[in-house]
This record gives C-alpha cells, structure tokens and sequence, in this order.
C-alpha cells in the first residue's frame, strides 16, 4: 500500500525553534504508521482551535475543521456523532482548552467521548503575544498583568483525573514520547486526553522543564490505579519551578468503560 503524502504546500509559519514542529512531525509520523498497519487516510479527521497549535491544520493533509477559539471539543463531538468510526484528533492550546474552552472539556471527559484531545501548552496566550492563561504561574508578568499573575494556576492532569476522563497523559514537546503517547491511546476507545508541554521561545522560554521531568513507567506507576493518578499529578502544580520540583511523564490514568457514541445507540 502506498502511504498517502500528508504534507501541504503551506509553509509553516511557526517561529524557527518553536516545539510545534516537534508536535507536527510526531503526528504525521503517527498517522503514517496508522496508514501502513492498514488504516485509510480518510478514517482520520482533525479539529482545532485558534492559537499557534492550530497553525498544525493548515500543515497536515487530512479532512477536518478548523474551528473557533475554545470550540474545537464540540465540533468533533458533531463530527464523531455524524460519523462515528472516525479517528477524531483535537488539538488546542492551553488558552484554548483552559479558558475559553474549558466547560467543554469537563464534558468530554464526563461523556467519553471516543477521541484524541492533545493540549499544547506553553502557559500563554502565544498568539496574541503573550498574556497569560489559567495554566500561568504566579508571579508572571506582561503588560496585561504589569503586577504578575495572583490566582494560582489549574492543574489540568488532576482535573482530568478526578473527572475520571478514561485516558489521561502528559508528555514534554518531544517527537519520540508523543509518538509513544500516541501509539499508547491509538490502542484505547474513549476520550484520551493527552498533553504535551511545549514552552514557547519568545513569550513563556524554557527554564529547564525536561531536567524536572520523569517518567512514570520508570518508577513502575499503575495507571488503573486512581489514588495513585491523583497522587502523581499533584507532583507539579504548574507554578514557578523549585529545585526539587519533579515532573512526572507518561500514562498516568486508563479507565475502560463505556464511550458515548455506546451510550447513544
């Protein structure tokens, strides 16, 4: 079988360096797999929303929509509702899935609906230069917010996993581990939520987030287990790095149970 070609025309206009086209390689990479172990181009479907992640949708040659800021669960819940045996993928930002989108995704994850959610978050509103968003530290500063953010930020994993979404990742802006994080939710049915944090390099640098990080499957972590889901994540409350502050990566919660396309037949 040949492998469709995936690519646009378009050329990406993401900063030069920006983890998005780790993200973008690690998904057409993954869905050309997909296609070799037998499955067609035309059983996927991506959605976005507005943001820098979007930008993926104009770069990726498969059917779907571009939506509004904050809407793109919605849309693919009409998608997956029209046409359920597709492979639905959502991508968003972390101002996308947190603010203005957030009502949503607490009813994803309470419906089960039988889809991939990747959340790029840099812990701003990169597009529109930099304001912070419900995943800000405390403390950070623009010219929105000239005293620095006060409110403390979500922890998007915690409330995933208290919803009891039935897959639950976190990986870092990497080709391989998205890869891995893909092929693992690819072999579940129901809402996979998964995401990837990518600082950006002009409003949100780095300051050293792979160093913190590690792997939950190294320290033998049982994802089915719910106390121990809700203990690893409360291990980064997404504020201000300290130290000793340790990031966990992985699988952290899988729960099989009925999807809502089962629950609406």
């Amino acid at each position: 079988m040949t492998t469709p070609n995936l690519s646009t025309t378009i050329k990406p206009t993401w900063c030069p360096g920006c983890y998005n086209f780790q993200i973008f390689a690690a998904f057409k990479n993954h869905i050309e797999k997909e296609i070799k172990r037998g499955k067609r181009k035309d059983d996927f479907a991506m959605v976005t929303g507005i943001g820098c992640h979007a930008k993926i949708y104009d770069y990726v040659n498969l059917n779907g929509i571009n939506s509004l800021h904050g809407r793109g669960l919605p849309t693919a819940l009409g998608m997956k509702v029209g046409n359920p045996k597709l492979n639905i993928f959502g991508f968003a930002g972390d101002g996308d899935a947190y603010c203005e989108g957030i009502e949503h995704l607490i009813h994803a994850a309470r419906y089960n609906v039988d889809m991939t959610f990747i959340v790029h978050n840099n812990q701003v509103f990169a597009l529109t230069v930099g304001q912070p968003t419900a995943v800000t530290e405390i403390g950070f500063a623009d010219k929105t917010t000239p005293r620095g953010v006060a409110n403390p930020p979500l922890n998007p994993i915690e409330l995933m996993i208290s919803l009891r979404a039935s897959f639950v990742a976190r990986v870092f802006a990497d080709v391989k581990q998205i890869e891995d994080v893909l092929k693992e939710a690819s072999k579940h049915r129901g809402f996979k939520f998964i995401e990837i944090i990518q600082p950006c390099i002009i409003f949100h640098p780095d300051v050293n987030y792979k160093k913190h990080t590690y792997f939950l499957k190294d320290k033998k972590h049982n994802p089915k287990n719910l106390d121990s889901a809700i203990k690893r994540a409360r291990e980064f409350d997404y504020n201000k790095l300290a130290p000793k502050t340790r990031i966990p990566l992985g699988v952290f919660y899988v729960e099989k149970k009925a999807t809502f396309e089962e629950k609406i037949k």
